[in-house]
């Protein structure tokens, strides 16, 4: 079985991310569990794992459909319109810390 293909890899942009944590928590003083990048724009939001989903609101606020995850040793993607988790080849990695 093949696995779905992400379609919007057009909208992924060489980015800069936001901070060094989620940009909400951060503002409001609240803490995340995992962190995520958005690959159009750099914002940085936390997982659904936290108590904000930041990462979720800013695609439902935005519609940037692509995060990368933002944590040490991790390279996936993850694409919220197409609901599928994949790599990018030679993708650059963002790490925080």
């Amino acid at each position: 079985m093949t696995q779905p293909a992400c379609t919007h890899l057009d909208q992924a942009n060489d980015i800069t991310p936001s901070g060094q944590g989620c940009v909400e928590c951060l503002a409001a003083g609240g803490r995340w569990v995992h962190l995520r990048v958005c690959m159009t724009c750099g914002h940085v939001g936390c997982c659904d794992s936290s108590p904000g989903k930041h990462a979720t609101a800013h695609f439902h606020g935005e519609s940037h459909p692509l995060v990368q995850s933002y944590e040490p040793g991790e390279d996936w993607w993850w694409c919220f319109q197409d609901e599928v988790a994949f790599k990018v080849a030679d993708a650059p990695t963002f790490t925080y810390g």
